[in-house]
This record gives C-alpha cells, sequence and structure tokens, in this order.
C-alpha cells in the first residue's frame, strides 16, 4: 500500500493556482515596453499612478490589521515610495485610487492579497535596474527595500507558511487569485 500523499504547501499552492492570473497581470503595458526595451519616463510615471491607486487603499487596510510585530508591516509600506518617485505631496496626492479592491476583512484574505503584493518586490528590483539603464529617474518604488528584498520576501514566505493553516488556506489563495484579478482591471482600465 503506497503513503498518502502529503498536500503542497500553501506556497506552492499559491504558486501554482494564481500563475494564471500572474502570468495575465504581466501582459499590461508598461510590463511590455519594458519587455521590448521601448520604456518611457511618462509611461513609467502612469504605471506608478496606478500602482499608487492600488496599494494606497490596500496599505490602509494592512496597517490596521493586527498582525503581530514579526510582520513588520511599516517596512513592507511601498506607496509612499510611489509618491517620492512622483514628487506629490503625501498630505494631497490627487492620484486616482482604485474603487474595486479585493476583500481585506479577514486574515486569510489580507494574506492573500500580501502574497501578491509581496510578491511584486522581487520583480522590482530587476525592473529598477531596466529603469536605471534606460536613464529614468522613478525608481525609488522599485528599489523598495534594496539589499533587505530577498530576506524580508523570505521572513513573508516563512510567516505565511507558519499563519496558513489557522488562516484558512482555500481562502487565502482565493484572495491571492482575486487579488491578481482585482490588480489586472485596475491596470488595464480604459
Amino acid at each position: 500500500m503506497l503513503p498518502p500523499t502529503e498536500a503542497p504547501g500553501i506556497l506552492a499552492r499559491l504558486r501554482a493556482e494564481t500563475r494564471p492570473y500572474h502570468d495575465a497581470l504581466e501582459q499590461n503595458d508598461f510590463n511590455q515596453a519594458l519587455t521590448a526595451g521601448t520604456l518611457s519616463r511618462a509611461g513609467t510615471e502612469q504605471f506608478l499612478a496606478d500602482m499608487y491607486g492600488f496599494l494606497q487603499p490596500y496599505e490602509v487596510r494592512l496597517q490596521s490589521a493586527s498582525l503581530g510585530p514579526e510582520w513588520e508591516v511599516s517596512r513592507r509600506l511601498r506607496a509612499p515610495l510611489i509618491l517620492q518617485d512622483l514628487h506629490r505631496n503625501p498630505a494631497a496626492p490627487g492620484l486616482p485610487l482604485c474603487p474595486d479592491m479585493p476583500p481585506l476583512d479577514t486574515q486569510a484574505q489580507l494574506l492573500g492579497a500580501m502574497y501578491v503584493l509581496e510578491g511584486s518586490t522581487l520583480g522590482g528590483q530587476v525592473i529598477a535596474r531596466q529603469l536605471a539603464k534606460a536613464g529614468i529617474p522613478a525608481r525609488t518604488f522599485f528599489q523598495g527595500a534594496g539589499e533587505r528584498t530577498g530576506p524580508q520576501w523570505k521572513l513573508f514566505c516563512q510567516l505565511l507558511t507558519e499563519a496558513a493553516p489557522a488562516a484558512g488556506p482555500d481562502e487565502l489563495v482565493q484572495s491571492a487569485s482575486l487579488t491578481f484579478q482585482k490588480l489586472y482591471a485596475w491596470l488595464n482600465r480604459p
């Protein structure tokens, strides 16, 4: 008799089950220009403004969540970095906010969204280097935590793995999928 198959870990599930949404999201205009080597300052600034519109409401909710200090929430906030890149006043940035955010009411929903948005920090490092080569100065958001990006991601993955069973892995994966979809819709709105 064969031993029972162990269920895949939460990180493997997230990677596998969100892959189609992740791949679709990467087809946005900014990433297409990045791939084609046709980045412009205006296109980069538009992408940053759009990202701010999604990140700002998410980060407000993240800051009000009852996550422990081990999550280092204040180090994970990136909307202020966008305002630096765009030279906007934090008190009145004048940028549109996404009106159709994914639900962020439960720990599982918040952790699913965190998976998507924390994961984007890894790609940001690559984008920052490409922007530097193109002479586009708006890079603070993409540089994020700099050398700490990899260690912060590893810590997040460890904490996520520990929290997932109690939070509800199915709801967590569903939230990550929905976050990808909502971000896709926001970035590709007419």
